[in-house]
């Protein structure tokens, strides 16, 4: 492989993203006269997640050219080298897989992180858009990676494996497809593994991490089964569309949160602890992680 080439799976599956949005669209409309319960679709939060999307890629053109560079870096300095063989290839799926799950527990466990990955969790719909409603700062990202690099892994087979999760993450993003085969439910992230993620049930809060294998969270104790219907979004949900305020409203809040009185280890805190935070002397109750706006709506809106 060249080490100077970029590969991109991303953009030449674009198309495949239109069509089953489209055919899922109706699929779920259809269900819905036989299962009221289902969530569905609305034209503002669909195009609210596609702008998203669309914003994602373009930053990406840049971005994905800086990561690579830092790997590429790290890659030259390390004596190890992984190769590009069969092994080579399964040792990097189960690694990446291992590094997508801490990026994604940190980016739910820390605010500063949270306040990037938030926009994904910001919808209260759970369809394939909201699998395209991605983060417009994807730079907190790349630090989760950097080790595979340092352990000899090729930077382009790195890129391309975060290419191969993120589009087998996306058909686990519907209401339309129930539970799996039982074998397949305990080895993989599936739709009612990550509809679970998705919810703001109290009981479903800070689950089910997964990329593709939810044995990492069977392992270190954050697998939650689907039980309860899902209230998708957050514990306080944004009262807007608008993708700019979508993509930095947290840190917007976070800011102003640390711009309080205090000791400079409370403003630290405002920072980098959990999104639940609040100072011991606060009157606020703590909950789930939540977007700092004040202002909710239904999580049936």
């Amino acid at each position: 492989m060249d080490a100077t080439h970029i590969p991109d799976l991303i953009a030449p599956a674009i198309p495949v993203f239109i069509l089953t949005v489209v055919a899922e669209f109706f699929w779920v409309k259809k269900l819905r006269e036989e299962n009221a319960a289902m969530v569905g679709h609305t034209w503002k939060d669909s195009l609210a997640s596609l702008s998203m999307g669309l914003g994602n890629v373009f930053i990406n053109v840049v971005w994905k050219g800086v990561a690579f560079a830092g790997y590429l870096a790290l890659y030259q300095l390390t004596p190890l080298r992984m190769g590009t063989g069969v092994l080579a290839w399964v040792l990097l799926f189960f690694a990446d897989d291992l590094c997508y799950y801490w990026f994604h527990r940190v980016h739910h466990e820390s605010r500063f992180f949270w306040a990037s990955h938030v926009v994904h969790h910001s919808s209260q719909h759970y369809n394939l858009t909201t699998a395209l409603r991605q983060t417009w700062t994807p730079p907190t990202s790349w630090v989760f990676w950097a080790p595979l690099a340092l352990l000899g892994f090729s930077p382009v087979m790195i890129v391309v494996q975060q290419s191969v999760s993120l589009l087998y993450q996306y058909w686990i993003h519907t209401e339309a497809i129930g539970r799996l085969p039982r074998p397949l439910e305990w080895v993989l992230n599936t739709p009612s593994h990550h509809r679970v993620h998705h919810a703001a049930n109290p009981r479903y809060l800070d689950k089910n991490y997964a990329g593709i294998l939810i044995i990492w969270d069977r392992l270190f104790g954050t697998f939650e089964p689907e039980g309860e219907k899902p209230v998708y979004g957050l514990t306080k949900n944004l009262k807007t569309f608008n993708p700019v305020r979508i993509a930095f409203h947290e840190f917007a809040s976070i800011a102003k949160d640390a711009a309080k009185r205090g000791s400079l280890r409370q403003r630290l805190s405002y920072i980098f602890r959990n999104p639940a935070w609040k100072p011991a002397d606060s009157s606020t109750p703590r909950q789930g992680p939540p977007s700092s706006e004040p202002e909710t709506v239904s999580p049936s809106a």
